[in-house]
């Protein structure tokens, strides 16, 4: 009877801890998207479902005893380990919920809630991505803002014979990432802010040197980007020449992501794919599809890669299109730049959107020395260098 009761408790065991490698042949009911949300007051990576349910993962995991897995503690964490079990750890839960029409009715358990009940974070935050590089002037109609249709035609054609490399910048991470719903702070004095939605590409596996054909090998997903930009320029005088890229592009608040990723096998081929919008007050101000690139996602990304190694987490976004400040698009507000109290929605087909709120920020501290970044007017028309692209 002992050795009977050893072996079912060995049966047992071994079916609480299916093999990842047996789990992994199944195939998802229906989409996901994986995210970062606060939900009672308490920080988890979320399953989302027909971008109306968030599913605790660690709960589920818990809850859910055969083929239960280490639940991921943050997102790099997922992504890291996607490919190692926890897909298919995420695609059990899944079809549990969808083949058994657990997502609503009494038969809804406790670890899924409603998006509108929970905070959408930035989908990588403490962790941070240990950097976002962005494509400068990689759409031909951002390279010719407010030119005619055929000084666009005419630049575009000149620009396919002689594309160059692509141009990287980095973006700061920490302090510069906010997610869906957080303000967009214009920094004080600084009135030449704009805006720029991008496709956020996230990588899922270390890679050096990584040629564009097996580029996607190296991708987890995608997430919605946006690159707010200072355009005052630096002041005239000390060192440098050019445009000031960390001026440009480092502020704080000024790199929105999310509002979660989606991995690359519920996506697809982007430069099939993609379809990116920006609204600012109602006012669709941009809008293309990757046809309007000058270089390849694969091609940035071998490009990327032989500059810096790409680690899981990382981002790289590929740039934006015609329609930002620069084309001097007329709002309601008549302006070419971000005003405060403005809305901005910025959507990508088949990901999502992210929403934030333009605020100016009122003061700084009375003890600054004068060493600080000045109010553009304080300088405007005397000689002040550009903030980059």
């Amino acid at each position: 009877m002992q050795r009977i009761a050893r072996l079912g408790l060995a049966i047992a065991a071994v079916a609480a801890f299916v093999s990842p490698a047996v789990l992994e042949a199944q195939q998802a009911a229906e989409p996901y998207k994986v995210g970062t949300f606060e939900i009672n007051g308490r920080k988890t990576v979320g399953l989302v479902l027909r971008d109306q349910y968030i599913v605790d993962i660690a709960a589920a995991n818990a809850a859910m005893a055969t083929g239960r897995i280490e639940a991921p503690v943050h997102m790099i964490d997922l992504i890291e380990r996607y490919d190692s079990g926890v897909r298919a750890r995420l695609v059990q839960i899944t079809n549990d919920l969808v083949q058994n029409n657990r997502l609503t009715g009494s038969a809804r358990p406790a670890y899924v809630h409603d998006v509108d009940d929970v905070d959408i974070l930035a989908p990588m935050t403490d962790p941070w991505p240990s950097k976002i590089m962005n494509a400068a002037v990689n759409f031909y109609t951002h390279s010719c803002e407010g030119c005619t249709a055929e000084e666009l035609a005419a630049q575009t054609r000149e620009r396919q014979t002689n594309r160059g490399v692509p141009y990287l910048f980095l973006k700061p991470t920490r302090g510069a990432i906010i997610g869906d719903g957080d303000e967009i702070l214009m920094p004080f004095g600084r009135d030449e802010i704009e805006w720029e939605v991008e496709l956020a590409i996230v990588f899922g596996r270390e890679g050096k040197y990584v040629s564009a054909r097996r580029a996607y090998d190296h991708v987890f997903g995608y997430m919605v980007g946006m690159d707010i930009s200072d355009r005052g320029g630096r002041p005239p005088g000390g060192y440098g020449s050019g445009s000031d890229w960390f001026v440009g592009k480092g502020h704080d608040t000024f790199a929105p992501q999310g509002p979660w990723i989606v991995p690359k096998e519920f996506y697809g081929d982007p430069m099939q794919n993609l379809h990116q919008q920006l609204v600012i007050d109602g006012v669709t101000v941009q809008e293309a599809r990757a046809g309007d690139m000058i270089h390849s996602i694969p091609e940035l990304i071998e490009y990327a890669s032989s500059l810096i190694t790409l680690y899981p987490g990382d981002v790289m976004q590929s740039g934006t299109s015609g329609g930002t400040g620069a084309g001097r698009v007329q709002r309601a507000t008549g302006s070419g730049y971000l005003v405060d109290g403005e809305t901005l929605t910025a959507t990508i087909v088949g990901i999502g959107s992210l929403n934030h709120t333009v605020r100016k920020e009122q003061s700084v501290p009375s003890d600054l020395s004068g060493a600080q970044l000045t109010p553009t007017a304080q300088y405007r028309g005397r000689g002040g260098r550009g903030g980059g692209q």
